[in-house]
């Protein structure tokens, strides 16, 4: 996210009081980590936005209602991991022509399954990274493994781990607009490092444990305007569709999740700060866990325009695997952060690709490449 000028109150912008410069970093952070933050309602058990997709409650955990949108029950299933950062995983399956579930079935994928994260409650406060990727494991097990995973943004470093944790129960890996190696430059990676511990920790005890979804919406952030939702959808909204599109998505950006603390520091602390996944040193349920544990074919979708995950790091997620380069293709499109789960064109173009490739015989390639 570039950043602009000295003037104070501009989005964006840091303060010249050098004292006000924790707190400007801090709603920087959460600007460029959870995206488009405005005030929203009371934390709702469940979002008042009907789903795309026709689906079930397949299962019900701790961290999540597993969503089964299958319309047949034999096949391969693919499991759509959605981040778990602050937004509903309606983000998956957002409208018709803006939806990851609807575009995979399009393209011939009739098993399919969400993962439908929960608000934190008080008694969820400490639940860790662990946490997540146990309930991940319980509801592919649920599925029948293995599947294909598919890890959106902050669901993508997730997928990642657990593919590496549990490497026969994944047989296809797709990561799309995914923060891995923080290393790679971005200005979310700099303003993650560059704010206080005790911003971070300030905000926890706020929430009583938890990061509240509706504080940081009040206090931190504004409202995206039209042109942003113009070009996250990739799409105008002057008629009378666009003009429904535009409320619903106001209406989803509203409706804010809280985090718990303890998940929340630890993807500040080990995965921003200390970049714990690249380095081969992230204890996932009990064992180190390496990118290098991953052996399944993997597919890689970058936003070309995207400035809180960019291309270059997106993609060099490519050289941490233990997959064979032979098996792992790579793509980017013209879209931003957002445009990459819902803009109109990434889901004209990339996701038919991604269905493709999950449906396709990589036989040849083996042989190719042996």
């Amino acid at each position: 996210m570039a950043m602009v000028s000295k003037q104070s109150g501009a989005k964006g912008s840091v303060p010249d009081d050098p004292l006000l410069w924790p707190f400007a970093a801090a709603r920087l952070a959460m600007d460029s980590c959870f995206w488009w933050l405005e005030r929203g309602p009371a934390e709702q058990d469940e979002s008042t936005l009907s789903w795309t997709t026709p689906s079930t409650v397949a299962l019900e955990l701790a961290t999540m209602r597993l969503r089964d949108c299958s319309q047949t029950r034999s096949g391969q299933p693919a499991l759509v991991c959605a981040p778990y950062a602050l937004h509903r995983a309606l983000i998956a399956d957002f409208a018709p022509g803006h939806s990851v579930v609807q575009s995979l079935q399009t393209g011939g994928i009739d098993r399919v399954y969400l993962t439908d994260w929960r608000s934190a409650t008080p008694d969820m406060r400490y639940f860790s990274i662990d946490s997540y990727l146990a309930d991940l494991n319980v509801a592919i097990d649920e599925i029948g493994a293995p599947v294909d995973l598919i890890g959106l943004c902050q669901g993508g470093w997730l997928s990642l781990l657990y593919a590496a944790r549990f490497p026969s129960k994944v047989r296809r890996l797709v990561l799309v607009g995914a923060p891995v190696d923080l290393s790679i430059e971005s200005s979310l990676c700099r303003l993650t490092r560059n704010a206080p511990e005790m911003v971070y920790d300030q905000l926890v005890a706020r929430g009583g444990g938890n990061v509240r979804g509706e504080e940081m919406l009040h206090v931190w952030s504004k409202a995206p305007n039209r042109d942003d939702i113009i070009t996250a959808l990739q799409r105008d909204l002057s008629d009378a569709e666009g003009a429904a599109l535009l409320a619903r998505f106001e209406r989803w950006n509203a409706e804010a999740l809280d985090l718990p603390g303890k998940y929340y520091l630890e993807i500040v602390h080990r995965i921003f700060r200390e970049n714990q996944i690249a380095g081969s040193s992230f204890v996932a349920l009990g064992r180190t866990v390496d990118p290098k544990d991953v052996k399944a074919p993997v597919f890689l979708l970058a936003g070309l325009d995207d400035e809180v995950v960019p291309a270059a790091q997106a993609l060099a997620t490519a050289a941490l695997l233990g997959t064979p380069p032979a098996f792992i293709a790579a793509a980017s499109e013209p879209s931003n952060h957002l445009g990459l789960f819902m803009g109109a064109r990434t889901h004209a173009h990339a996701w038919p690709r991604i269905a493709e490739w999950l449906r396709g015989d990589l036989s040849g390639v083996l042989a190719r490449s042996a």
